[in-house]
């Protein structure tokens, strides 16, 4: 794992630290690392939205869809059930 030294304020230092208490986190570096997670995966969503309304519209989905759908779910249900 690499390093990263930060330089913070005090007012974003004590913060930190606040939330590293309240929120259970082990170290400054844990809620740095979830801070970033979160970014990242803010991001992506962020990427997949703006491609999907870039993309044409589907085409509207009835009750055939919808039946096989839910025989799917049922289908993937019973299999699990026995294992």
């Amino acid at each position: 794992m690499g390093t990263m030294n930060i330089s913070l304020p005090d007012s974003l230092k004590s913060f930190v630290d606040e939330q590293v208490i309240q929120r259970g986190y082990g170290t400054s570096s844990e809620y740095v690392r979830e801070l970033i997670r979160k970014d990242a995966d803010r991001l992506q969503l962020r990427e997949l939205l703006l491609e999907g309304a870039a993309s044409l519209p589907a085409a509207p989905n009835g009750a055939q869809y919808f039946g096989s759908l839910r025989e799917r779910v049922r289908v993937r249900a019973r299999s699990t059930d026995r294992e």
